[in-house]
């Protein structure tokens, strides 16, 4: 991404890819903005889903967003134990659900 670009990468995300107390980002800002890009279309493509397992399964909305957290931190999502908070954190936001407390990253 080049100063250019129009993407707005929001700085909780971008903490994500900082050490604690720096500013400098661990990865190129390409980088970066490339998996926020993902995240955010995660987060808005599970939105129908989330609904659906909310009514369809009777779930109260904390226990929807514990299970996608789950299913987010399987090696098979392809996501950082922070990006697939921060997804559910979003979801949740796109949903306007109370944001759920997550277990910490082992």
């Amino acid at each position: 991404m080049d100063e250019h670009s129009q993407i707005l990468v929001p700085e909780a995300f971008l903490d994500l890819y900082r050490s604690p107390g720096r500013h400098r980002l661990l990865l190129p800002r390409e980088q970066v903005a490339a998996r926020h890009e993902l995240c955010e279309d995660l987060a808005q493509a599970m939105t129908e889903h989330a609904r659906a397992m909310l009514f369809g399964a009777g779930l109260a909305e904390d226990e929807v967003l514990q299970r996608c957290h789950a299913g987010l931190r399987s090696g098979d999502a392809g996501l950082a134990p922070g990006e697939a908070a921060w997804v559910v954190h979003r979801l949740a936001e796109l949903l306007e659900w109370p944001q759920p407390e997550l277990p910490e990253s082992p």
